[in-house]
C-alpha cells in the first residue's frame, strides 16, 4: 500500500475503533472468545470505510480547503476510494456476522450510518448525533458477542455517544473557526461523557483503578476543549478535536477497566500509544 492509500486510511484514527470493540466485549463479560477477532477485524473495516468515504463525499470541498489530502491532490482516483470504502463496509460486515448474527445486524447498521452521515449528514444540524450513533454502535458491537446482554448494556454506550456529538459538533471550525456557542455545546456534551465515565467508575468492583483512567482522561481532553470555547479559532478547534479523538481510546480504558479490571485496562491503554504513534505520520483529522 502506498503512503497516499494510507493518509485516506487514517491508521490513527481507524486503532481507536478497536478500543470501542474491547470495552463492549468487557461489557459483555469477556464471554464467547471465538467472536472478539472477528470483531475487532470488522470495526477496523468499518471504520477505515468510513473515513475513506469521508473524504470521498468531501473531495469537491478538500480542493479549496484542504487539497493536500489524497483524492484532491490526484494521488487517489476519486472512484477507487469510492469503491474501497464501499468493499471496506461490506467486508466489515461480513466479518461481523461471523461472530454473531447480532453483531452482523449491529455492523450493518453502522455501515449505514456512516454512509448517510458521510453522504449528507455532516451537511446538516443532525450530523454530530449521527457520528455519535456510529461510535455507540460500534461499542455495542463488542457487547453482541454476547447478545443476551445487549440490553441490559444499551446505556453505557450513551457515554461514546456524547463524547463523539463534542468532537464532531466542535471539528466543523476545523478550517475556518468556529463559534463560542458551537464550543460551549461540545463543552457541555463532553461533561455529560465525563460524568456518565464517573458514575461507571464508582459503581464499579475496580473505582480506584478507572478513577485513575478517568482523571488522566480529564487532564488530557478539558484544557483544549476550554481553550476552544474561550478563543475557538481554527488552531485551537483543530487540538482540541486531534486530542479527542486520540482520547477516545481512554475513554474505552476507564469502561474496561470498570468491568474486566486494571490489566484489560492497560491492554485497552496500549492502543491509545499504537494511535499516539500513528498520528505522528498520518493525520487524524
Amino acid at each position: 500500500m502506498n503512503r497516499a492509500y494510507a493518509e485516506l486510511l487514517r491508521p490513527a484514527n481507524v486503532v481507536t475503533a478497536l478500543a470501542d470493540v474491547l470495552a463492549g466485549y468487557a461489557l459483555a463479560s469477556m464471554a464467547n472468545r471465538s467472536a472478539l477477532p472477528w470483531l475487532l477485524a470488522a470495526t477496523a473495516c468499518l471504520y477505515a470505510g468510513g473515513v475513506v468515504l469521508n473524504d470521498f463525499f468531501d473531495r469537491h470541498l478538500d480542493r479549496v480547503e484542504r487539497p493536500e489530502r489524497p483524492i484532491p491532490s490526484g494521488r487517489v482516483a476519486a472512484r477507487h476510494a469510492a469503491i474501497l470504502g464501499g468493499v471496506l463496509l461490506a467486508t466489515g460486515t461480513v466479518f461481523a456476522f461471523s461472530a454473531t448474527q447480532a453483531a452482523g445486524l449491529m455492523a450493518a447498521t453502522i455501515a449505514a450510518f456512516v454512509v448517510l452521515y458521510d453522504a449528507w449528514g455532516k451537511q446538516h444540524a443532525v450530523g454530530p448525533a449521527l457520528m455519535g450513533l456510529c461510535r455507540a454502535f460500534n461499542l455495542l458491537l463488542g457487547v453482541a458477542a454476547v447478545p443476551e446482554l445487549l440490553n441490559a448494556r444499551a446505556l453505557v454506550a450513551g457515554i461514546p455517544f456524547a463524547y463523539v456529538v463534542a468532537i464532531t459538533a466542535l471539528s466543523r471550525g476545523e478550517v475556518h473557526g468556529g463559534v463560542r456557542r458551537v464550543a460551549t455545546f461540545a463543552l457541555i456534551s463532553l461533561g455529560i461523557a465525563l460524568s456518565g465515565l464517573a458514575l461507571v467508575a464508582v459503581q464499579s468492583s475496580e473505582p480506584v483503578w478507572s478513577g485513575v483512567v478517568l482523571v488522566f482522561l480529564m487532564l488530557r481532553v478539558l484544557p483544549p476543549f476550554v481553550n476552544a470555547r474561550r478563543t475557538p479559532d481554527a488552531r485551537r478547534i483543530r487540538y482540541a478535536v486531534r486530542t479527542g479523538v486520540l482520547s477516545l481510546v481512554l475513554v474505552n480504558a476507564v469502561i474496561g477497566t470498570a468491568y474486566a479490571g486494571p490489566i484489560y485496562g492497560a491492554l485497552i491503554l496500549t492502543i491509545a500509544l499504537v494511535a499516539g504513534w500513528l498520528a505522528r505520520m498520518f493525520a487524524v483529522t
